[in-house]
């Protein structure tokens, strides 16, 4: 009954929509010329295009003139160069008549860049957010030469991945991913997988992004209720006014570690890969957009196979060869303006990916097998993924816009080396939305939403429930306002109601709200504060994952409840010029506070030896909270006419605590003496109350040196030791080392207290560009060779070197 509403709501929609389209008029136009506010200068290549679709446009001749046919109505024509002030002018098309305008553009200040946020629907100024957002461009991301997402959102300040789990600001722990807190989002869609609630990072098209968006703060109302901590939003691009093709090739590998005798592998160890993109506009008026991109990576694992004399856990034989990853993914990303409907674009985006990769859950030991598997815990996994995402843009009016996407995400993982860790699943997904300005009020701005999951999920890994088979269904309505009063103040607030039910009989519903403000102080000072709520349900995984690897199990827990929690944040953004520096810094503080907190803590779980006498299970263990502080800079240092510095630069402060220590959340048994768990007692260090796995201080920089055509770069990310992990690991330790025989124990507590200290991890690039078309660089990840752990077992990589080649046209 739940899914017969939900396609009717969908459907009334879709007729609701066409219900409103309008036969299109006939054209006007609009020509003008751009020229340099101060020199008088005439300026060629300036972008011109309409802000209510950018994708409507055309480019200034030699002469810095430029024309474009409309039809008739009101727009905002928007003129952008580099290096200059983004400037926006309001024209008026009448039919069969010529509006002309003279632009002036100006150099660029300390006033901030206008950007397209996806996080808010509408257009908004960055400085004008009422959170703390950061976002990543493409061109950081190519001179990185970024084959993996993860690592480029571990260079922003206030995130740290830890393997695959994307935590912001320490609002979450170590989950192997499962059950993620913050929302992952490819052109405003989520990729949280519903059987696990883990995104699947793979899938994130890096050579087809427009930008990244991170927000640091409450996120649920637009985008979920699993945004938590905040969401990431992977926005990609259509084609622009010109064609482009995009050619990147690299090759390298990696160097020997930092320890002669923890090299496990002969010869050289190779990373190798290529990346393509072509864009064009055809078609009659150049109404049709499409993007065709992809990905070939093979690379050598860092991490090698378990060592073959040790047969008691695993008696498979895993090769070097099974330990290559190797990746191929196709993208296609089309978009069709109607040349008969006013207002009206449709299309359709798809991504399919084959991906074999090896998956490591644990080292071996803590010395000399440092990176190399431990038995039983090395997953060979072959990956077939594909989303085909349909969608309807529709503007009845100039104010007034209407959105209509589904998803189809299919994903199927076989585990060469042990079919039961082998998961199937479909999720279907739609969601309309209706975003308006309303004139009757100055100023106020409306987003109206529905949305539908649903996730089918066949796996014996979640047979816990009573069956392989297992489904997930979401059903969620949402509104947001934002209000502007005068030229200094927005006002925000929304609500969502979530309903979310597993196979058809667990049902959880909960509203969420999120309000804030922002006020413009100074023409370049900018403070906000905001307030937002949070509602996690708990995955397939976290109740019903019933597994084993190695000598460890992982357990079901049936009777999980859903995590809720509440954000709140006061901020400052400063813009600033001083010399020929310019930028801006950026403060805030912030508190987090939950409830029913969810954590994935080793233990003594079991009395027998079906699965593992000890290992992982989501349990809640009560109330608790993270408050800090995060400050950031970022600009630009004009060295001379020719050579510039640009810097970014985080520095991110979380005190995350258990609010109640005593606690007793479940019963724990260890061998010869049961005893009942807290955090008291699973913690290693409980004196502080602080939480498991959790990093106090991180500092994020980046800063480059370009001079004509040259440039040479270096990034930095410092982690400080982790103060507290679960005390069991210890425990089991002790319990693997008594076991004696082929059964190798599982090292850790060495580790902890004399390697896990603070981290600096320095990256270095150097590039040059080959006449008007191509580029070479050098990029080394890890340049001091550090060995280190960011998560208790798991080896972090080992130095790397890659040559990449770019080529553009």
């Amino acid at each position: 009954m739940k899914n017969r509403t939900s396609v009717f709501i969908l459907s009334f929609l879709i007729v609701l929509l066409f219900g409103e389209v309008q036969v299109m008029a006939q054209s006007g136009y609009v020509t003008g010329t751009v020229h340099d506010k101060e020199l008088g200068d005439k300026l060629f290549g300036v972008n011109v295009y309409l802000k209510q679709d950018s994708a409507i446009g055309t480019s200034s001749d030699i002469y810095g003139k430029f024309s474009l046919t409309l039809k008739p109505g009101k727009y905002d024509l928007v003129f952008s160069f580099t290096g200059m002030k983004l400037k926006t002018i309001p024209i008026q098309i009448i039919e069969n008549e010529t509006t002309t305008v003279q632009a002036e553009m100006e150099d660029a200040s300390i006033e901030f860049s206008e950007f397209l946020i996806s996080s808010t629907r509408f257009e908004r100024k960055t400085e004008e957010l009422i959170v703390s957002t950061e976002t990543i461009k493409p061109a950081l991301l190519e001179s990185k030469n970024t084959t993996q997402i993860e690592t480029a959102l571990n260079q922003v300040p206030g995130v740290v991945m830890l393997d695959e789990e994307p935590q912001i600001r320490g609002g979450s722990g170590f989950t192997f991913g499962v059950g993620s807190k913050v929302g992952v989002m490819i052109d405003n869609v989520s990729i949280i997988t519903g059987e696990a609630g883990k995104p699947d990072w793979n899938l994130v098209p890096i050579e087809n992004l427009k930008h990244v968006e991170i927000i640091k703060g409450p996120s649920s109302v637009l985008t979920g209720a699993n945004a938590m901590n905040g969401a990431i939003f992977f926005n990609t691009q259509y084609a622009g006014l010109k064609p482009e093709t995009k050619i990147q090739v690299f090759v390298g590998g990696y160097t020997d570690p930092q320890y002669p005798e923890m090299k496990w592998w002969n010869g050289f160890s190779a990373i190798s890969g290529v990346s393509f993109l072509h864009s064009r506009k055809f078609g009659n008026q150049k109404s049709n957009d499409i993007v065709i991109s992809g990905v070939v990576n093979v690379s050598k694992s860092y991490i090698g196979p378990p060592l073959q004399t040790v047969s008691t856990l695993d008696t498979t034989i895993i090769s070097e060869d099974d330990m290559k990853n190797q990746k191929f993914r196709l993208n296609v990303n089309y978009k069709h303006r109607s040349n008969k409907v006013k207002g009206l674009s449709y299309g359709i985006n798809g991504n399919i990916m084959r991906n074999n990769h090896s998956l490591v859950m644990a080292w071996y030991d803590d010395s000399t097998n440092f990176f190399r598997g431990y038995p039983g815990t090395v997953f060979i996994r072959k990956q077939t993924s594909f989303y085909m995402d349909p969608f309807i843009d529709f503007y009845s009016s100039e104010d007034t816009k209407h959105h209509l996407s589904a998803r189809v995400l299919y994903n199927d993982v076989n585990v060469k080396n042990n079919e039961n860790q082998s998961t199937n699943s479909t999720s279907l997904f739609g969601v309309y939305e209706f975003n308006k300005k309303v004139k009757k009020i100055a100023g106020l701005e409306v987003v109206l939403g529905t949305s539908v999951m649903k996730t089918y999920s066949n796996s014996l890994l979640y047979q816990a429930s009573g069956s392989p088979k297992n489904s997930v269904f979401n059903f969620s309505v949402y509104g947001e306002a934002t209000q502007k009063i005068g030229k200094s103040l927005t006002i925000v607030a929304g609500l969502r109601g979530e309903h979310y039910s597993i196979n058809d009989s667990i049902d959880y519903n909960k509203p969420i709200f999120r309000g804030g403000l922002n006020y413009k102080l100074f023409k370049a000072t900018f403070v906000r504060g905001s307030f937002g709520q949070g509602y996690r349900f708990p995955s397939i995984a976290e109740k019903y994952i019933s597994s084993s690897f190695g000598s460890f199990g992982v357990f079901s827990n049936p009777g999980l409840k859903p995590e809720e929690g509440w954000n709140a944040e006061i901020g400052i953004k400063q813009g600033f010029r001083l010399g020929n520096i310019e930028g801006y810094f950026d403060g805030s503080g912030f508190i987090q506070g939950y409830e029913n907190t969810v954590e994935y803590l080793f233990g003594f779980w079991s009395p027998d030896y079906e699965p593992a006498p000890a290992g992982f299970k989501f349990v809640n263990t009560g109330k608790s909270r993270v408050t800090g502080l995060e400050v950031s800079t970022a600009g630009k240092a004009k060295v001379s006419q020719n050579s510039k510095i640009n810097f970014i630069v985080g520095y991110t402060y979380v005190l995350p605590i258990a609010l109640e220590p005593d606690l007793i959340f479940a019963e724990d048994y260890t061998p010869g003496k049961p005893s009942f768990y807290s955090y008291n007692s699973t913690s290693v260090n409980p004196t502080n109350k602080i939480l498991k796995y959790r990093f106090q201080h991180t500092f994020k920089f980046d800063v480059e040196y370009l001079f004509k055509k040259f440039n040479v770069g270096v990034s930095g990310r410092y982690f400080s030791k982790v103060e507290n992990v679960d005390k069991a690991i210890f425990d089991f330790e002790e319990f693997t080392r008594n076991i004696g025989g082929d059964f190798p124990p599982v090292m850790y507590e060495n580790y902890f207290y004399n390697h896990n200290m603070g981290r600096l991890v320095l990256d270095f690039r150097i590039g040059l560009e080959l006449g008007e078309h191509q580029k070479v660089s050098a990029i080394v990840s890890n340049l001091l060779n550090s060995t280190y752990s960011l998560r208790p077992l798991k080896a972090e990589a080992m130095r790397s070197v890659l040559i990449q080649y770019v080529m553009k046209f």
